[in-house]
């Protein structure tokens, strides 16, 4: 795929911007004075997922995470985020199916695991949450992944398997 041309590429840019700082309407404005090739262009859409998911917007992400996917399959983020879109739409049975297939394409990608353990937990498979928690581990560090996981409702069945990760 081309990459973005010139002013696509400027409009892309300041929108990712502004979704650093935190304002996706900015971000959302910014992207509509991307040209109509440049739409689909995997940097927009990544963009255009995070303005979504930061207003919780679930169909429309997984819609565009769908795109990335389509465009873009060897990101990991599409996958990672159509998955965290699906989750989030509470078909999290789906997610898991849809994100196993990218730990063997990604296998050096933490995010994949770790999301598949949330998955697993979620679905009441503790066993294999540990599992994907412990390879997470083991490709971010454990210390990185124990402090995600305290914070993370997801996995709250596996607190007490935190100390032993």
């Amino acid at each position: 795929m081309e990459p973005l041309e010139f002013p696509d590429q400027h409009y892309v840019r300041a929108a990712d911007g502004w979704m650093d700082l935190g304002d996706a309407t900015e971000a959302a404005r910014e992207l509509t004075r991307v040209s109509r090739a440049g739409q689909r262009q995997p940097d927009t859409l990544e963009v255009q997922w995070r303005v979504y998911a930061q207003r919780e917007e679930w169909q429309g992400a997984l819609r565009v995470a769908m795109a990335v996917v389509s465009v873009a399959p060897e990101r990991a983020s599409g996958w990672i985020h159509r998955s965290y879109s699906l989750h989030e739409l509470k078909r999290t049975p789906e997610a898991m199916e849809t994100l196993l297939p990218a730990a063997e394409r990604f296998p050096t990608d933490p995010i994949i695991p770790y999301n598949l353990a949330c998955y697993a937990c979620q679905l009441g498979n503790v066993p294999q949450a540990k599992v994907w928690l412990r390879k997470a581990a083991d490709l971010r560090g454990r210390d990185a992944i124990r402090k995600l996981a305290r914070d993370d409702t997801d996995l709250a069945p596996l607190l007490d398997f935190l100390g032993s990760l």
